[in-house]
């Protein structure tokens, strides 16, 4: 049973998403908070598998929520996924930058919303990946100079070649077919990269291909 925290200071909003998340047989509400303080105390005392997070709330925001929960150790299974009103909404960036593990727009198709929750519990590809890929070359461009790029030094060759394809956005059945490998060698090669690198998840491998210069926005397709 995939357990579920619902973040969002609109109770109607909330109440939508329960009823939906809750009619499947493998996923169930564990709480609700209505500003980012409550769920942050939610995920220490509940400890769901996802938090679906809004940005914009009173008394913590979700970004600051966003970062304590990741910033915990103790809570490194917790997953936390971003809803926003807005495709590109200047805070999304930072908020995969500080852990969160993607984002979707809040008027997104119910049968979109139920995979992202199972897709980011099963570890595979960014969520909403066409319009992520755009919001990350929007403002990885406005970013700071591409770090050195020794901190890929760990990486063999192959895993950077594979990273780079994460970070354009493939997934791991796209990955194998450009590299003519199978699907389970593509996700060995991400796994090895993101623990050699310290990636919480795929979407904090994406942002470390942005930030060493492996990948460039003018890349995206």
């Amino acid at each position: 049973m995939i357990r579920v925290l619902l973040a969002d200071d609109q109770s109607l909003v909330r109440a939508g998403f329960k009823a939906l998340l809750d009619a499947q047989a493998d996923i169930e509400v564990a709480g609700e908070a209505p500003d980012g303080d409550e769920a942050v105390r939610l995920v220490r005392d509940l400890r769901p598998d996802v938090v679906l997070m809004d940005i914009r709330m009173p008394v913590l925001d979700g970004l600051a929520a966003t970062r304590r929960i990741t910033g915990a150790s103790d809570l490194d299974e917790v997953k936390v996924v971003m809803l926003t009103t807005f495709e590109l909404d200047e805070y999304v960036f930072e908020a995969i930058r500080s852990g969160a593990s993607g984002f979707l727009v809040k008027d997104t198709e119910p049968e979109e919303l139920l995979r992202a929750v199972r897709a980011v519990v099963a570890g595979d590809a960014l969520l909403s990946p066409g319009v992520t890929r755009r919001l990350i070359g929007e403002f990885a461009a406005r970013s700071k100079e591409p770090a050195a790029a020794e901190t890929l030094s760990a990486l063999t060759e192959r895993e950077r070649e594979v990273m780079a394809l994460v970070g354009i956005g493939l997934s791991n059945e796209e990955i194998a077919r450009r590299l003519v490998v199978s699907p389970l060698t593509a996700k060995t090669h991400v796994s090895r990269a993101m623990v050699k690198l310290n990636a919480r998840d795929r979407a904090q491998l994406v942002v470390l291909a942005y930030e060493s210069g492996l990948v460039r926005p003018g890349w995206l397709g």
